[in-house]
């Protein structure tokens, strides 16, 4: 059972934003950057590694899959989940899921769920590596599989999982004048979180929550 009351989080209000903090140049995002930042990582840490729990439920290993789809601008694939999900439910989220008993490993269970739910080819997926753990307070424990796709994908998104796939500008995730940082108490505790919403035409794309935590530490890691 829930712990948090129902709340819209886009009514919380915004505590801090962080201008002062640089963007990720835009030369860090070319294809031989990525593979070499991957190769040689810097030594660095994670800002955001668990959240505050809500959910008693048994906990799951997770994956995602942190797309960067390789245009002339670099953009990250990002999903709304359909609103009848049974947690986080039309969210904004990475496509991946649960690791199933017969995935190799995490890899393959980012590389699975992405074909599920987007109908995202592995042909077109170039894997660079994992970042750490990500703990969700729904007590999913999420490893980010971060990887460079193919312009050249055709997506097909599963109804039932998936209401809509976009994509988001890296550098405008990689630049932590978008990253908004929210505080919301409840009977006593208090709970913080980022978002970075993104306005796509008509579309205010709220990235919030886990996606935006992992977000910010694929930064941090682009950063260090």
């Amino acid at each position: 059972m829930s712990q948090l009351p129902l709340f819209d989080p886009q009514k919380i209000a915004v505590s801090q934003v962080d201008h002062h903090l640089p963007a990720v140049p835009l030369h860090a995002f070319t294809a031989e950057a990525l593979q070499a930042r991957f190769t040689r990582p810097p030594v660095w840490q994670p800002e955001l590694v668990r959240e505050r729990k809500f959910l008693e439920r048994a906990p799951a290993q997770a994956a995602v899959l942190l797309a960067l789809v390789m245009r002339d601008e670099p953009t990250v694939l990002l999903t709304q989940r359909t609103a009848h999900m049974s947690t986080h439910s039309g969210q904004i989220a990475f496509a991946g899921g649960k690791c199933d008993p017969e995935d190799l490993n995490v890899t393959a269970t980012a590389l699975r769920e992405a074909q599920e739910e987007v109908g995202l080819d592995a042909r077109h997926v170039q894997v660079l590596g994992t970042l750490p753990e990500y703990i969700t307070g729904s007590a999913f424990f999420v490893t980010p599989v971060v990887a460079m796709v193919s312009p050249q994908m055709n997506l097909q998104s599963n109804p039932d999982e998936v209401a809509d796939t976009f994509e988001v500008p890296l550098a405008f995730l990689m630049n932590p004048a978008h990253h908004r940082w929210h505080r919301f108490e409840h009977e006593g505790v208090n709970r913080e979180w980022l978002s970075m919403p993104y306005q796509d035409g008509p579309h205010l794309r709220f990235i919030w929550g886990a996606t935006a935590g992992m977000l910010r530490n694929f930064y941090r890691f682009m950063s260090a």
